[in-house]
């Protein structure tokens, strides 16, 4: 088993993609896993991973200027035999972790060039030199690194331009948050976002649409707003009085939520970086055994309509997006039978079991030619051996949240 450091500067230590999938199901396969965060929480062990606090730093430009070193030394100190590192502005640090001899991983979570195009608050020309510069980074460092992870296949077949070692990992659900079949007899007149609250994700269509509604549902929503001025916006709409708002809630919040509701919301707007993303929320929802009502992208419909497990509307229509959640509401033997059809798609499909497997698989393959470099490395050389891990996809059983 080997010793793998996982790295960010920017993510919560509970990240889902980062801690609750991919450090857990690694620790499960029998390897010693640490997470290094900067969020001035402190060090633990949590559910078989070794979490390091590299400290916290208040600002943007502190963090890039400053946290990214604190994380680099902190890597250093652990001399781990492979490194997986979750930020873009992390890239300087996996250079140099590579002119140590060391594995090194990127795991691209966003389109970062595309994402820059869309940030409202910079100026037309500013996102595309930017998103330019951010583009050449990517041609410079990426093929200097020894495999790159994407977090969906538009990402990977990208980034196989740059890097012939390119695997997607997708954000899809563990099934064991999901275990229990859904009791619609107690389920009531509800509907839920659950994610990061903006304008861009439909925040003000959502109140909008429920000024519309002939049903008497409401609207939970599950998740902090990222902006104040825009909560305090919406909050004076007529449809806000459907509205209960819950701010961020654990995963067992989460989940009382997807409990009580009839069908779950991603309405996001059509930017650059949401028309090819695949939103976990989504696949949660499905997983929970809710019909979906989604922007109508063309690979969402592909997902949702193409298993008949929801419906995709215009997101920037309330009346559209009022008149999917009052069908759901009113017609809740449709609601679960399209459940029902998103449960099973996720069973075969769009799970995390499958998307272990690729990890772990990456894994098994780099450790064993890092190993024999190692080998033949001079005796100053700081890099370690690690064994293949005997361990395969089928056998990964991540464990649940604390």
């Amino acid at each position: 088993m080997a010793n793998i450091v996982h790295l960010s500067s920017v993510h919560p230590r509970y990240d889902t993609r980062i801690f609750v999938k991919q450090c857990r199901s690694l620790a499960a396969l029998g390897h010693a896993v640490t997470l290094v965060v900067a969020d001035g929480r402190g060090d633990e062990h949590v559910n078989g991973v070794r979490i390091v606090d590299a400290g916290y730093l208040p600002g943007r430009f502190r963090r890039v200027l400053r946290t990214t070193g604190r994380v680099l030394r902190a890597a250093r100190r652990l001399d781990a035999d492979l490194y997986h590192l979750h930020d873009p502005e992390l890239i300087p640090a996996g250079l140099r972790l590579k002119r140590l001899g060391k594995v090194v991983i990127f795991d691209s979570h966003e389109d970062v060039p595309v994402q820059l195009l869309a940030k409202p608050y910079l100026g037309n020309w500013s996102r595309r030199l930017l998103s330019a510069g951010f583009a050449a980074c990517e041609e410079y460092a990426y093929h200097r690194f020894d495999a790159l992870v994407a977090a969906t296949p538009y990402i990977r077949e990208r980034l196989l331009r740059i890097h012939p070692n390119t695997v997607d990992v997708n954000n899809y659900p563990m099934l064991q948050e999901f275990d229990g079949a859904p009791d619609w007899d107690g389920k009531v007149a509800e509907v839920c976002y659950v994610g990061s609250i903006s304008a861009i994700r439909g925040i003000r269509e959502l109140v909008r649409a429920c000024e519309l509604l002939r049903s008497p549902a409401r609207l939970s929503l599950v998740g902090s707003f990222a902006e104040p001025a825009l909560e305090r916006e919406v909050a004076h709409f007529p449809g806000w009085k459907r509205v209960d708002a819950h701010g961020h809630l654990d995963r067992g919040g989460v989940q009382a939520a997807l409990r009580r509701a009839v069908a779950g919301l991603v309405t996001l707007h059509p930017v650059a970086n949401y028309l090819d993303a695949l939103p976990v929320k989504m696949f949660e929802y499905m997983a929970a055994g809710l019909p979906v009502i989604a922007s109508r992208f063309p690979l969402w419909q592909d997902i949702v309509e193409g298993n008949q497990c929801g419906v995709c509307v215009d997101p920037g229509n309330p009346a559209a997006i009022a008149a999917a959640i009052d069908h759901f509401c009113l017609h809740p033997q449709v609601a679960r039978r399209m459940g029902e059809n998103g449960r099973r798609a996720v069973e075969t499909r769009y799970n995390w079991r499958g998307e272990a497997g690729k990890l772990a698989s990456l894994y098994e393959a780099l450790l064993p030619a890092h190993a024999g470099r190692t080998a033949a490395a001079p005796p100053a050389s700081s890099a370690s051996s690690a064994s293949s891990p005997t361990t395969t996809a089928a056998d990964v059983r991540p464990l649940r949240h604390p």
